[in-house]
């Protein structure tokens, strides 16, 4: 069995591919609907808007689940926690698929949704132990690069399945493969060695820092900014910039190319100069998209700058993560997942706004333009975080642990109980 953290410069470890491929199923799962929209509503007797619950169930179970999640299964051991998570998840996608009952498809929604949470807040911290603190942002970047991965590549094969066969077709796939899935992380992930029992008082403690919210809001901030944006992308393409409909599909894989290019730049970035990486993504951002709003009468124009705005977008992504889990210091479970939670609070008040511009008299530049408000409006957290030296500041020890603990998030991988002591503050990025 491979060991957990990995020293080697350059490489990550095997483990982290493999949770890259877990977030890619679920990152699948959780977009794949959209495609199938009207042949569930049909099998299923209900209007193609209620059937659209199915994608809003799916955000707020991952909102409310992900810190919901991260405390339940806090003293549970990590390598459990997964293989647990992933036979949910394959539980859910078998009760979806063999019910004709709306309602029960619509709980089964929630619980895959639960079972994503708990995947990735756990997921998170092991694939930047293993990786070491020099590479957490990397290896953060590979586990969003299988989420976008899944945009660029899942859901068009999963909308194709569907469409060739019925829509429970991929919902049988998915349940085999994160059923293969368990056996394989259940497999090549070791048993944890003396890990500290964490309480959920202390958990909640090591969140008090200020830093840790900056970094949260940020993230809700940028990515709110940029998939409001990418929402309504298809009437910007269509109706103003003049793209035919059937090309609105290479478009928009241009779009998660570019995003899968900025998860692993920003992620290689990011370890090395976390700051500076999270203020150029954010103003390339705004830019970006005030730049859409009056450029995107042309196609050739509107092409470039979606692709680019998926590079932008997703630079600064793996980078605010691994500051979160930092900043956290000893309740880095808790801390990835509200950082999922931030994101699609980013992302559900960031479309509703967008919505609301989009019918105004603005029309189709309205959500560029509110994506732009917002990434600019990421450079105010960030500002905070460097007047408060954050990323390079010293943590706050937790409680005295009766072993020395490895801390994922900065300071050369030493073996310590203060997760950013003054002797490791010289290797924090």
């Amino acid at each position: 069995m491979p060991p957990l953290t990995h020293d080697r410069p350059g490489k990550l470890p095997f483990v982290v591919l493999m949770l890259a491929a877990g977030t890619f199923l679920m990152g699948t799962t959780e977009f794949v609907i959209a495609g199938l929209l009207p042949e569930i509503a049909d099998d299923l007797r209900v209007s193609v808007s209620q059937a659209g619950l199915l994608i809003t169930v799916f955000a707020a179970g991952m909102i409310v689940g992900a810190p919901l999640m991260a405390i339940a299964t806090l003293r549970l051991p990590r390598r459990a926690t997964l293989v647990l998570a992933l036979v949910v998840f394959t539980l859910g996608h078998v009760v979806a698929a063999l019910s004709p009952s709306f309602v029960v498809v619509l709980a089964a929604r929630v619980v895959t949704a639960l079972a994503t949470g708990a995947f990735w807040c756990v997921g998170a911290v092991v694939a930047t132990t293993a990786a070491g603190p020099a590479a957490t942002s990397r290896a953060l970047g590979l586990l969003l690069g299988g989420m976008t991965l899944a945009n660029v590549a899942g859901v068009p094969l999963g909308s194709w399945l569907g469409q060739v066969s019925d829509w429970r077709g991929p919902f049988w796939v998915l349940a085999a493969l994160s059923a293969g899935a368990a056996v394989i992380i259940g497999r090549f992930i070791p048993d944890e060695e003396r890990r500290e029992r964490r309480s959920v008082r202390a958990e909640f403690t090591a969140l008090r820092q200020g830093r840790v919210w900056l970094a949260l809001s940020a993230t809700a901030l940028l990515l709110g900014g940029v998939l409001a944006t990418y929402t309504y992308i298809s009437p910007l393409l269509t109706e103003r910039a003049g793209i035919p409909t059937r090309a609105v599909p290479l478009v928009l894989t241009g779009y998660g190319v570019g995003a899968l290019l900025g998860t692993t730049v920003g992620g290689r970035m990011g370890d090395r100069r976390p700051l500076a990486t999270l203020v150029t993504a954010a103003a390339a951002s705004a830019l970006v998209l005030l730049l859409l709003v009056f450029l995107s009468t042309s196609p050739v124009a509107t092409v470039v700058l979606v692709t680019v705005m998926g590079v932008t977008g997703f630079a600064a992504t793996p980078v605010l993560g691994a500051l979160v889990m930092r900043f956290a210091g000893s309740a880095p479970t808790l801390a990835s997942a509200l950082a999922s939670s931030a994101s699609n609070v980013g992302i559900a008040i960031g479309s509703a706004v967008a919505g609301i511009a989009l019918v105004s008299s603005l029309r189709q530049a309205g959500p560029p333009l509110v994506g732009s408000v917002a990434a600019a409006l990421t450079l105010v957290p960030l500002t905070g975080l460097a007047l408060m030296r954050a990323t390079r500041a010293t943590a706050p020890p937790p409680p005295a642990a009766p072993h020395p603990v490895v801390d994922p998030g900065c300071g050369g991988g030493a073996t310590r109980t203060d997760p950013c002591n003054e002797a490791a503050e010289r290797s924090c990025p």
